[in-house]
C-alpha cells in the first residue's frame, strides 16, 4: 500500500509541476519589469499596430529622403556630384548598419522593448 501512495503523490507532484511550467513561456522571456512572462499575457496582437505603424513610417521617411537627397545636396548645398553621391551612400550604409547596433544593445543591455522604444523616439526626433 505504501508504494501506491508514494506513486500517487509523485504523480500529483509531477502534474503540479507540469501545470506550473505551462503558465510561463519557458524561453527565458521577461517583461519590462524583469519578471517571467506569462503565456496568457504574451504572443497576442497587442503590439502589432505599433510595430506596423513604426515600420511604415520608417520606410516612408527613408525612401522619401533617399530619392531626393542627391538633388538636395547638389542644388541647395552646392556639392559636387561625387561628393553628394559619397554622402548619400554613407548615409544609406549607416541606415543599414544601425539595426546591427540596436541588436547588440537589445541582446546585451536593454532588451527588445526598451531598444525599440528608445530608437523610435530618437528616430522621431
Amino acid at each position: 500500500m505504501g508504494s501506491v501512495e508514494e506513486d500517487s503523490s509523485r504523480l500529483e507532484e509531477a502534474l503540479i509541476q507540469d501545470v506550473e511550467t505551462k503558465l510561463y513561456t519557458g524561453d527565458g522571456s521577461v517583461d519590462f519589469k524583469g519578471r517571467p512572462v506569462l503565456k496568457q499575457n504574451t504572443g497576442t496582437w497587442k503590439a502589432c499596430p505599433f510595430i506596423l505603424g513604426n515600420e511604415c513610417c520608417e520606410r516612408l521617411a527613408y525612401y522619401g529622403i533617399a530619392t531626393n537627397l542627391v538633388t538636395y545636396l547638389t542644388r541647395k548645398l552646392h556639392e559636387g556630384n561625387v561628393s553628394a553621391a559619397r554622402n548619400v551612400t554613407t548615409w544609406q550604409g549607416t541606415c543599414y548598419l544601425a539595426p546591427l547596433i540596436g541588436a547588440v544593445l537589445a541582446d546585451s543591455y536593454w532588451g527588445r522593448y526598451w531598444t525599440i522604444a528608445i530608437f523610435s523616439i530618437i528616430y522621431f526626433i
